[in-house]
């Protein structure tokens, strides 16, 4: 562990802890720095309201939506080989909207309790499809990338035409794909936190065999690793990641 690294880590945490803070105080309502700390500590005050009817859930809520985005993204950075490369390159987002706009349109499911499991039973059709169109065991990167492009495009085609073929459900549906932490609440940060936080301990175990991959599937085999093994592991760490994240900013 370097030095950079050391000092990278403590700016972001301070960052981290800065934006929290500024989420806790600033609002309709602002509130000053005693405000927001009676807010956090002192029940039966009008800043305890706030601060734990609103304020507090929807800052964990969108703090567990970014973790579940950025190790998404990450872990598919590694899959690809590609810096630019984010959630949304193998379908795996779209797989997980298109299951609950259909949830939504034809079975009237509005909460996140029924999102996230039909999420996760779109994220793992489109996981199950993605392998197979792109090679079974001699899955590459590449072709992972342009069987992604092809589902991205048929179910984003899918959900468009719900959208106009459900007048009655559109605007709902509207909402949805827009996304919101508003109705944030803290139950739902905890039905949603365990996933990531599961997610976020395989990615850390995924570590050392994603660094051999990365010098080429010869090179990761000869030092230990099982490429076939280890795509399928970040397939599902990134299937627990989106849903959650898509559900999450849909309450």
């Amino acid at each position: 562990m370097t030095l950079s690294f050391v000092r990278r880590s403590a700016l972001a945490v301070v960052l981290l802890a800065a934006v929290v803070a500024l989420s806790l105080a600033v609002g309709a309502r602002p509130l000053g720095p005693s405000q927001v700390w009676d807010g956090l500590t002192r029940p039966g005050t009008d800043a305890y309201t706030v601060v734990h009817g609103m304020r507090l859930p929807r800052t964990l809520l969108g703090l567990v939506a970014g973790a579940a985005l950025g190790l998404a993204g990450a872990l598919m950075q590694s899959l690809t080989r590609n810096p630019l490369a984010d959630p949304g390159l193998l379908g795996v987002n779209v797989g997980a909207s298109a299951a609950v706009v259909t949830a939504i349109s034809f079975l009237g499911v509005t909460s996140f309790a029924g999102y996230v499991w039909f999420a996760f039973a779109g994220a793992g059709i489109v996981a199950v499809l993605l392998y197979g169109i792109g090679g079974g065991r001699g899955a590459t990167p590449a072709r992972l990338a342009l069987a992604g492009a092809a589902l991205n495009a048929a179910l984003y085609s899918y959900v468009s035409a719900v959208q106009l073929l459900d007048t009655a459900s559109l605007d709902r549906m509207r909402f949805w794909t827009v996304g919101s932490l508003a109705a944030a609440q803290t139950s739902t940060v905890q039905m949603a936190a365990p996933f990531v936080l599961a997610g976020a301990v395989l990615a850390t175990a995924l570590a050392r065999p994603l660094n051999a991959l990365a010098l080429g599937d010869d090179t990761a085999r000869a030092l230990g690793a099982r490429p076939a093994l280890v795509l399928a592991c970040e397939a599902i760490v990134i299937g627990l990641a989106i849903p959650v994240a898509i559900s999450v900013q849909k309450v």
